[in-house]
């Protein structure tokens, strides 16, 4: 049996293994959970006995097959509940994560299929992260940020790295959402800030942290 704290790193580190490339070391699992070094590496340790993951100092941290199973699942209820939330509950899209995260935890081994058929199959949550399959397939994940796009270029936003609650009531109050069209008119070279039009709108200026945050479709 999986503890609901070995869930969430193993949650953790499937999350940072989609950045390709990149290596995940117990410091960057400590910083992602906001937790001390310390109970990191004794949480890899256990992971390790189970079997979870495989852990080499210049590797770093890896998903077993079991491991890459098991996070998966996590990853599909707990996208799978945020979309429900939303469509089914009427949440606002700033509210759902905190809730899903409790919810992704329940144990019944038919809950993500049924759940997934009762949406009518989504492939994507509100905030545009795609929802593994029940074969462990996963749609397009885009990767492009609006701060990648060239002046002058026009694209639609198809995800939000930050999900935190200030950041999506910030989009709602520019009136973005997931599909939302943007033009990126100028990038200013002083801060890296951004002027954009949003569905053809007036021009707004925003941060360079901001277009490092929106996730887009050219």
């Amino acid at each position: 049996m999986i503890t609901l704290s070995e869930e969430n790193y193993l949650k953790c580190i499937y999350r940072l293994g989609q950045d390709k490339g990149q290596k995940i070391t117990p410091t960057a699992i400590a910083d992602s959970l906001g937790n001390n070094p310390a109970s990191v590496v004794d949480m890899i340790r256990k992971l390790t006995e189970k079997q979870l993951i495989i852990y080499d100092k210049k590797k770093g941290v890896e998903l077993t097959a079991q491991g890459q199973k098991d996070a998966t699942l996590i990853v599909r209820k707990h996208r799978l509940w945020e979309v429900f939330l939303l469509e089914k509950l009427g949440y606002h899209w700033d509210e759902i994560h905190d809730i899903a995260e409790e919810l992704e935890h329940i144990k019944d081994d038919s809950l993500a299929d049924r759940l997934d058929k009762f949406l009518g199959f989504p492939e994507y949550d509100p905030h545009g992260d795609p929802i593994p399959k029940a074969n462990g397939k996963m749609p397009k994940r885009y990767s492009t940020t609006l701060a990648d796009v060239k002046a002058g270029g026009f694209c639609r936003v198809a995800a939000v790295k930050d999900t935190t609650s200030s950041f999506l009531q910030y989009l709602q109050k520019l009136d973005i959402s997931i599909g939302t069209k943007i033009q990126l008119i100028e990038k200013i070279s002083f801060d890296g800030s951004l002027v954009i039009s949003i569905n053809g709108a007036e021009h707004k200026t925003v941060s360079q942290k901001f277009g490092e945050s929106l996730l887009i479709d050219i």
